[in-house]
């Protein structure tokens, strides 16, 4: 392969979040570009499995695919994570910030404490690890890739924290690309529309609600469709990569035209 934008031979990427969704399309496509990845989220299950599809896929070679289970709220596992990183590969191209959770609740009702887990977990772990890698990115003018949303771009009722988490996670961004640019370290954002994953079911959307959800999401999206993980997941790799040398501190909208969409 010698185009820039399907090559990731000989990079060491973390993915957090890496059992499901967005993180788990991933990894199979950064597998498959030729990164070597350190798979992290808090499903040991899901983890090996995926582990085991991704060395199958390199003809059993598992050197190159190792997971860490991680409670990504956690300083701990946090710090954890980044060292087993450096001693498993010696080194770190690529970080995704993926992990990620979606909770319902207004301003009347979101109690503090979810309030406080979800800005721990979708804003806080972010600015951590960031802090963390940052050593790591410095010796290989790194990429790091931030899962936000278009809840990043747009308001939306009915999911506050999750907004101010994805907004937060929006000037992460912007914020950190201008400081790490002189280290030659690029940070971007990807902010998906709705996307079909288990994350709205796992906010508490039952099977019925869920099927109307995505109906409804025809008319929501320009495209005229919600989209699919492995469309975020093209362009996560599309910024990992050398072809996108030059961006650095862009929120990138993977959302069928949702975020330039008004009520009409």
């Amino acid at each position: 392969m010698n185009s820039k934008v399907i090559n990731l031979a000989n990079k060491v990427a973390i993915i957090t979040g890496a059992s499901s969704g967005i993180g788990r399309e991933t990894a199979i496509l950064f597998n498959k570009l030729g990164a070597s990845i350190l798979l992290t989220g808090r499903n040991t299950e899901r983890l090996n499995n995926l582990k085991a599809e991704l060395v199958k896929d390199n003809n059993g070679n598992e050197n190159n695919i190792k997971i860490f289970v991680a409670d990504l709220s956690k300083e701990e596992d946090c710090s954890k994570l980044i060292h087993n990183t450096q001693k498993e590969f010696k080194r770190l191209d690529i970080l995704v910030n993926n992990a990620g959770l979606l909770k319902k609740g207004t301003i009347e009702d979101t109690k503090i404490e979810e309030y406080d887990y979800i800005m721990n977990v979708n804003l806080r772990a972010l600015v951590l690890l960031t802090q963390l890698a940052v050593p790591l990115l410095k010796e290989t003018k790194g990429t790091i890739i931030n899962v936000s949303s278009v809840n990043g771009i747009r308001s939306f009722p009915g999911v506050l924290a999750y907004n101010i988490s994805k907004a937060g996670v929006d000037q992460l961004t912007r914020c950190s690309a201008l400081e790490l640019s002189q280290y030659g370290i690029r940070v971007n954002s990807v902010n998906p529309g709705v996307t079909i994953t288990e994350l709205h079911k796992r906010s508490g959307m039952d099977e019925i609600a869920y099927k109307n959800f995505l109906e409804h999401s025809k008319t929501t999206h320009a495209l005229g469709r919600p989209g699919e993980a492995i469309e975020v997941a093209n362009t996560i790799a599309f910024l990992a990569s050398d072809a996108s040398s030059f961006i650095t501190g862009a929120s990138i909208p993977v959302d069928g035209g949702r975020h330039a969409m008004c009520p009409r």
